[in-house]
């Protein structure tokens, strides 16, 4: 299960600035961030495309606080989209967005201006012969990304969205979302969540998302497999197997600068597998989950901070 301190300290203003002013911590960042602007994420897709996987990219920051930031990020999703067609890279390049990123957070018609928004982002895709992924946040937003995953569905049938296994409540969605042209990505989760909603435990998490992947293989939809278990691959393959499911059926997803050997391998071996490619200069809080997620990373972080340790 991730660290629950660096789960807090990716909310943390005092840590954020110290790490994030650090020219130290730089090298360390661009191991699981593919740069700032759009030309340095469309320059590291195009690099994965060469070696045979796809990509999913994500403009990082979330919790907009006024709707021209909001809007903001709108404009921003609809420029990388037509760099990645202008790239020739649209047909294995998607986008992933979360919902308070488009306004979903904000005070009044945050729904309204959340749905308005994707909307636009989901036409752009749909006109360059890219798709839409909707990620998931935290507990408390499951039934509005939904809501808003259902009405986006009425026009674009194909839009995803992730579903995450620690959550209580994620082998009923499974179940009603594995239905024919249903895209789900299936993710252990990140969030530090309480025990009256979601597992705690490392072994309660995973026995779920087999109870989850399980489901969403057996139903009609296309699952999305966000995992770097050896194990849960594995699991995946075999459950391919046994349904029957040709490899255009589902995918294997894993995070920017984790695993690659992995990933190539499996790509090589004719699986679709596909990156979560993240960017933008709100860097701070995904980095500190992805510290969360495996703490030996904090050595990294220690050393960049220390003395005659800048290049």
């Amino acid at each position: 299960m991730p660290n629950k301190l660096l789960l807090l300290a990716a909310e943390n203003e005092r840590m954020r600035a110290l790490v994030s002013r650090s020219s130290l911590t730089r090298g360390i960042v661009r191991r699981f961030v593919a740069g700032e602007e759009d030309r340095e994420v469309v320059a590291v897709a195009r690099r994965l495309a060469g070696v045979g996987l796809q990509v999913t990219v994500d403009l990082l920051g979330e919790g907009t606080t006024a709707l021209a930031q909001a809007e903001a990020t709108r404009d921003t999703y609809l420029a990388l989209l037509w760099s990645l067609h202008a790239a020739d890279l649209a047909a294995t390049a998607e986008v992933s967005l979360k919902v308070s990123a488009l306004g979903g957070s904000l005070p009044g018609d945050g729904y309204g201006h959340a749905l308005r928004l994707t909307r636009d982002v989901c036409a752009a895709a749909a006109a360059v012969g890219s798709s839409v992924t909707i990620d998931m946040e935290d507990h408390t937003t499951v039934d509005a990304t939904l809501a808003l995953l259902g009405e986006l569905r009425s026009e674009f049938p194909w839009v995803g969205v992730a579903l995450q296994a620690c959550l209580r409540r994620t082998a009923a969605d499974c179940r009603r979302l594995a239905h024919a042209g249903s895209r789900v990505r299936l993710v252990k989760g990140a969030y530090a969540e309480p025990a009256s909603v979601a597992y705690v435990r490392k072994r309660q998490v995973d026995d779920e998302f087999r109870r989850c992947l399980r489901i969403l293989m057996e139903g009609q939809g296309y699952p999305m497999v966000a995992t770097h278990d050896p194990r849960l691959i594995e699991h995946t393959l075999h459950l391919a197997r046994l349904g029957g499911r040709s490899v255009e059926d589902f995918e294997f997803q894993m995070l920017y600068g984790i695993r690659e050997n992995e990933q190539l391998r499996l790509a090589s071996g004719g699986n679709r597998m596909r990156v979560y490619l993240p960017y933008g200069r709100d860097w701070y809080a995904y980095f500190m989950r992805r510290l969360a997620e495996k703490p030996a990373n904090l050595l990294l972080l220690a050393r960049s901070f220390t003395p005659g340790s800048a290049n």
